[in-house]
């Protein structure tokens, strides 16, 4: 099954062992077709392997997967032809100009004669590109690199492109202006799986994964993720609160037996709240320590207190996983 029928990419219990370590533990999940499917975790937590093994270079240990309807095991490299793919580290040739870059990466493509000429004009104009044609990919940016990057990634048409924390190291405006372009590429049909750390970039995803000590522990909409309730238990409520003297003010409600959970984002302290506690009695704390406390308002969770609470509750469920795995 292939060419735009069923899922983009399917993981089916997809497990890696390198001898006594296993770091990917049957994990399982299905990416829509035209989705931005944003997998998140920490270092060391299983991404990179999850991804060479959906890309046909690492074959699994047992479980399987398929990407774009071919298995993972059956044909990896048909699966290296239907696919972009584009590293952290900027990985094409400094030496050459975005157009000598592009001609090469055709070449290795596939692509000939007049078809390398078109499509190059083709993808410097999708990633807006072309002024720098003549440039040496060692003098650009890191946002121009990563834009050259995925405009070589797109070079034989793929269905899917998996970009490696695409953003990672580039300013602001760069960062912005290539999740513009991700946004148009998924428009357009195509299926980017994308890791990242930012959860500013998890929240603009389609469906999110994050993976914890080789096991992926949820999987989902970021809203529907929001609504899981583990991520604020029955009796708790959470809410903003803003004080004059934030940091202060941290210190002394992590202190209360009501608080389950605070954080400070810039000037504003994040709680965990119990249920029955009023605004009131935290307010009247805060400026009764003359914290001057501005507001209190009612807040919805954010990906960050999903992937928080879900991996304190994971941690102390499987406290060493990856140990028992060692010592095997």
């Amino acid at each position: 099954m292939s060419g735009g029928e069923g899922p983009a990419v399917v993981a089916d219990r997809l497990t890696r062992r390198f001898g006594p370590l296993t770091a990917v533990n049957e994990v399982s999940f299905e990416i829509e077709r035209g989705a931005i499917f944003g997998f998140l975790g920490p270092n060391g937590s299983g991404k990179s392997t999850v991804i060479r093994m959906l890309c046909g270079l690492l074959a699994p240990s047992s479980g399987d997967g398929r990407v774009d309807g071919i298995g993972v095991r059956r044909d990896p490299e048909g699966i290296k032809r239907r696919i972009g793919y584009t590293s952290q580290k900027f990985s094409l040739y400094e030496d050459l100009t975005v157009e000598e870059n592009l001609g090469f990466f055709g070449r290795i493509y596939g692509l000939s004669g007049r078809d390398i000429g078109r499509r190059r004009d083709e993808v410097m104009d999708l990633v807006g590109i072309r002024g720098y044609r003549g440039v040496l990919a060692g003098h650009l940016s890191g946002g121009w690199k990563q834009r050259l990057s995925v405009a070589c990634a797109l070079l034989h048409k793929p269905r899917i492109i998996f970009l490696d924390e695409p953003t990672a190291g580039i300013d602001p405006v760069a960062r912005r202006e290539l999740w513009d372009l991700l946004f148009r590429l998924s428009g357009e049909g195509t299926t980017l799986f994308v890791t990242t750390h930012y959860m500013d970039e998890a929240e603009r995803c389609t469906a999110v994964g994050y993976i914890y000590l080789s096991r992926l522990i949820v999987c989902g909409r970021p809203d529907d993720l929001k609504r899981l309730p583990e991520v604020t238990p029955a009796g708790f409520r959470r809410v903003h609160v803003e004080c004059e003297e934030s940091r202060r003010a941290l210190g002394l409600l992590r202190e209360r037996a009501d608080v389950a959970d605070a954080t400070l984002f810039g000037r504003e302290i994040h709680l965990l709240l119990r249920q029955e506690t009023a605004d009131a009695d935290v307010h009247g704390q805060l400026e009764a320590a003359g914290l001057g406390c501005r507001h209190i308002r009612a807040a919805a969770p954010s990906l960050e207190d999903v992937f928080v609470m879900l991996t304190r509750r994971y941690a102390v469920t499987e406290p060493s996983n990856r140990e028992t795995e060692a010592a095997r």
